[in-house]
């Protein structure tokens, strides 16, 4: 009885690395469900947590632009939504404010020279009686040595 176990163990350890990398992408933890990673149109991060979900996208001149998006991931109509962020050095926080540019919110101030910038508190509110909504990452510019966008960005499975 006891090598038919084992066998029946070792099976589901070989296996168990194949059904890690299948929930890697769109699963569901109970409590929290993690996103499939897809870049939005612009080849920003998609933020999933605000109805319409926005683009978060640094441009050229380092500036921080949303864009909100439809169920296709195609740009919609910006509405109420409005939005600050803060980041940079905790002793001396920058502070990003946003105006309105045709469909779209777009930072006032640039990010700091560098690829590999502090972390980002974004505070988005859909109407201006809604309660913010805060997404906190890491703003990193380099490119992807494995897919086509921004580290911030970034749809591969590896650590960023």
């Amino acid at each position: 009885m006891k090598p038919i176990h084992t066998l029946l163990t070792l099976a589901a350890l070989a296996l168990s690395p194949a059904i890690h990398a299948a929930e890697k992408h769109d699963h569901d933890h109970g409590d929290h469900k993690h996103e499939k990673k897809e870049a939005g149109p612009n080849g920003g991060r998609i933020l999933h947590s605000v109805e319409p979900h926005l683009e978060f996208l640094i441009t050229a001149d380092r500036k921080i632009r949303l864009t909100p998006l439809g169920e296709d991931n195609k740009p919609v109509a910006l509405k109420e939504q409005s939005a600050t962020a803060t980041g940079g050095d905790r002793s001396n926080p920058t502070k990003f404010s946003f105006v309105k540019d045709g469909e779209t919110l777009v930072s006032e101030q640039s990010l700091p020279a560098g690829n590999d910038n502090p972390p980002l508190i974004l505070q988005i509110k859909l109407t201006a009686q809604s309660k913010a909504v805060t997404e906190r990452f890491n703003i990193n510019l380099a490119d992807c040595g494995s897919c086509k966008h921004k580290e911030y960005a970034c749809t591969c499975d590896h650590d960023h």
